[in-house]
């Protein structure tokens, strides 16, 4: 009985382990670039924008019409007295008559110049779809950024709950060790409640650990629309090295002017911007085409009769140009030309704030990473020193020499450095990935 009890837990215990889906910082990606709402709606944009640019191709074709028409009338007449030409009376009796009329004919116009305004809307159709592209792009490198971000988080919360474990499992030994002291007498029984304490705390702080493990990673898996009820393990990008060679990675980002004069031209979003200035100046373009003559073309080709046999016998050929000259439009074209300016300064003024913004994101990411690595260089080395003075105070101890309050004081801040090490290696990775995106170098295409 005893046997099978203990294989049923052995298969509860695997059962989860066999059942957990492991996913590695590249398929999040690829996860993410097809399933990001955000990113699909800005995609969705970009059949908006091909079929503004075929319209505005089609303003230089002709327009081409076809109608056809029938009808029908009839006139009753109770008849009566009525005057001809000469003052005379005349009878008139009743009378019916039933009309029948057919037609088809076929035409349509062609604008030939209304000052260059079909010309430039064309290339102010192209500068919209170029723009979404680039903000479709844009919208990937950041999607790359928040999945990586977001991978971190668990990647950290995990190491953390790691650190956690370790530290319960050095209590249960140390808790262990003191009460087999206590029983040959070498310290007191305080101590031994001491231990028991710290070994309660470390329990409660690995459950705490856990549940921020947890929420990392349901908050993850929501991002990715995955379900967060299933068992997901992430594998570390990194393999769990914690030593990295963050200098010669930094060696290529010394000159902040040339970083930025590198993100202006990366970057696309200010690609984008620059195009919506563009495209801002053919709206200028467009709306004071107005203040010229036009010139339109017409041309049509019909017949009618009042007999659908007869319908070809008489036909209508014509063709006609029309000029027109603008001469007074209650100042519409005046408002219309205000209006396109404004818009045109305003997305000067955004390219403007825009650059701005990608100078600071720039000089405030590399200031950033360099702290980062400064951050993780000192981590290190106090984890080394924590890990010293733990091992000292527990051979104190050990000799009767130290107390318990310098062990779990030691001890506290071991734990205290590895979480500083593993939080400060990790904010490294984030720092780094959020200056390639200020750079606009962040990679998103090997994910697609």
């Amino acid at each position: 009985m005893k046997k099978m009890i203990f294989l049923l837990l052995m298969f509860v215990t695997v059962l989860p382990l066999t059942a957990q889906k492991e996913l590695t910082l590249d398929e999040a990606i690829s996860i993410a670039l097809q399933r990001n709402t955000a990113l699909i709606k800005t995609k969705n944009t970009i059949y908006t924008g091909e079929a503004q640019l075929k319209n505005a191709y089609g303003d230089l074709l002709p327009t081409l019409g076809a109608q056809a028409s029938w009808n029908w009338q009839r006139v009753s007449d109770i008849g009566g007295i009525q005057r001809d030409y000469f003052g005379n009376d005349v009878e008139v009796p009743a009378s019916e008559v039933d009309s029948r009329s057919y037609s088809v004919g076929v035409g349509g116009g062609i604008t030939l110049f209304d000052g260059l305004a079909n010309i430039s809307n064309i290339s102010q159709k192209q500068d919209n779809l170029k723009a979404i592209e680039y903000n479709i792009e844009k919208a990937k490198q950041n999607v790359v950024y928040e999945t990586a971000n977001y991978y971190y988080q668990v990647i950290n919360a995990d190491e953390l709950k790691k650190v956690r474990e370790e530290n319960v499992k050095y209590y249960q030994k140390f808790y262990e060790t003191v009460q087999e002291r206590n029983r040959l007498g070498s310290v007191a029984k305080a101590d031994v409640y001491t231990a028991q304490v710290q070994l309660g705390n470390a329990e409660l702080l690995l459950i705490q650990a856990q549940n921020s493990y947890e929420t990392a990673l349901s908050s993850f898996l929501n991002y990715l629309g995955l379900n967060v009820l299933e068992d997901y393990s992430l594998v570390d990008p990194y393999g769990g090295q914690t030593d990295i060679d963050a200098d010669s990675y930094l060696k290529d980002y010394e000159d902040v002017r040339a970083m930025v004069n590198a993100a202006l031209d990366n970057r696309f979003d200010y690609k984008s911007q620059q195009l919506t200035v563009s495209s801002a100046e053919s709206g200028l373009t467009i709306s004071r085409s107005s203040l010229f003559p036009s010139l339109s073309g017409s041309y049509s080709y019909s017949s009618g009769a009042t007999k659908p046999g007869n319908l070809f016998d008489r036909k209508v050929l014509s063709f006609g140009l029309t000029l027109s000259f603008p001469i007074f439009s209650n100042w519409a074209t005046e408002s219309q030309i205000q209006s396109a300016e404004v818009n045109l300064s305003n997305a000067r003024e955004d390219l403007l704030a825009l650059e701005r913004s990608v100078k600071i994101e720039v000089k405030q990411g590399f200031l950033d990473l360099t702290a980062a690595k400064k951050s993780l260089d000192v981590a290190s080395k106090n984890v080394t020193a924590a890990e010293e003075t733990r091992k000292i105070n527990q051979e104190r101890y050990n000799l009767g020499s130290g107390t318990i309050l310098d062990v779990l004081q030691a001890d506290r801040d071991h734990t205290d450095a590895l979480r500083n090490k593993i939080n400060a290696l990790y904010d490294y990775y984030t720092k780094r990935d959020n200056l390639n995106n200020a750079l606009g170098k962040l990679e998103y295409k090997k994910f697609e």
